[in-house]
């Protein structure tokens, strides 16, 4: 990093700076400081309001109970947004635990039975508006579905076939979350296993959340996508937190949900994958 921009941290004590994981929209980094280390997250060319959500959801998580970084500061250096957390050191945990606290933090629900977020979510990619609305089909169908729809046409991803295949399994999913009476619980928003990691003390902890209040079957939708959640932690997160009738079937409205978020960011990659979720879902 440039000697000059890490000066103009509010940082004491700064003795070096580390690239870490940090997933691939920000730039990640562990500073080292006279006392404990901290995480740094720097998302070059934005503003300061890039985090506003991130910061919103880790500030949820910890009125919820759950466990997160910390949020010590934010701001914005040079034109580049940078974030400050604790630094959470790693370690081995259990399934189950995990499977636990998710359920515990889908428990949270927003006060009112509405479903949104007070930020938008804001994506290296794509962004979607949260505005509150009792509807969660309305967020998730026409706010997030069919907004990725038109930018995946619009970016030639897919043909018109592909489209109408679409507006078919549209049909189904309007159908069935018309059927369905979903809660607002709290969500992470982007529920994948680069997203946890258990700690030294063997603690699951959460972090990088893209966070909303919507229906809790819409995290469970991202934990299918690339593996890393067991068997134990689904029959955990069950027996903390029943899921009602027909849950799997719509759970492949949030993994196509996903699956067309990374056709949109990686391209023709997953075009398979897209077109075979919404077959299984044509096809039920």
């Amino acid at each position: 990093m440039n000697h000059e921009w890490i000066e103009k941290l509010p940082v004491d004590g700064i003795r070096d700076i580390i690239p870490a994981a940090g997933g691939d929209v920000n730039d990640a980094y562990r500073v080292e400081t006279d006392d404990e280390p901290k995480f740094l997250l720097v998302q070059p060319g934005r503003n300061e309001a890039f985090y506003a959500a991130e910061i919103a959801g880790l500030e949820a998580f910890e009125e919820a109970g759950i466990t997160a970084p910390q949020v010590l500061g934010s701001g914005e250096i040079d034109g580049d947004a940078w974030l400050l957390l604790t630094y959470l050191e790693e370690g081995s945990g259990s399934q189950k635990d995990l499977g636990k606290m998710v359920a515990k933090m889908h428990k949270a629900h927003q006060t009112e039975g509405m479903f949104g977020f007070d930020q938008p979510h804001e994506g290296g990619d794509i962004s979607f508006e949260n505005t509150w609305t009792d509807s969660w089909s309305e967020l998730f169908i026409e706010r997030r579905m069919d907004v990725l729809r038109e930018t995946i046409v619009d970016k030639g991803l897919w043909t018109a076939m592909d489209a109408e295949s679409y507006m078919k399994v549209r049909k189904i999913m309007t159908a069935a979350l018309e059927e369905h009476s979903s809660e607002p619980s709290l969500l992470h928003g982007d529920l994948w296993a680069g997203n946890y990691m258990f700690l030294s003390d063997g603690r699951p902890a959460l972090f990088d959340p893209s966070p909303l209040y919507g229906d809790r079957e819409f995290d469970l939708g991202a934990t299918t996508v690339f593996g890393g959640f067991s068997r134990d932690f689904y029959d955990a997160y069950e027996a903390e937190y029943p899921l009602e009738e027909g849950a799997w079937e719509r759970i492949r409205f949030y993994r196509l949900y996903l699956l067309m978020v990374h056709l949109l960011k990686f391209g023709d990659i997953y075009k398979a994958s897209v077109h075979e979720t919404m077959q299984d879902i044509l096809n039920d």
